[in-house]
């Protein structure tokens, strides 16, 4: 994860981290992770994923769950199914 702007938290195996603009991160593959945003501004990362496991098909069904939800938060039941359907296994 490399970070472009705003601030993101990211917890990978338990531990959190932030990454803000110009700093990276390494989830390495099969690691619970997550984040969120921790300013009160967009934030925006760049994801690179190798050996490349998820397709354009994954971030563009992600981005119609996140469109769908008009500004507010996404449907997380949605987002679960989204996940499931591409080999994801999302955690509680």
């Amino acid at each position: 994860m490399y970070g472009l702007e705003g601030i993101l938290g990211w917890t990978v195996g338990g531990v959190t981290t932030e990454v803000g603009p110009g700093e990276a991160l390494f989830i390495p593959r099969g690691v619970v992770h997550r984040f969120e945003n921790l300013g009160d501004a967009d934030a925006t990362a760049l994801a690179i994923v190798t050996p490349g496991i998820l397709g354009p098909d994954y971030f563009r069904d992600v981005a119609a769950v996140i469109d769908a939800a008009a500004g507010g938060p996404p449907d997380l039941a949605a987002m679960a199914s989204v996940m499931r359907s591409h080999g994801l296994t999302p955690a509680a």
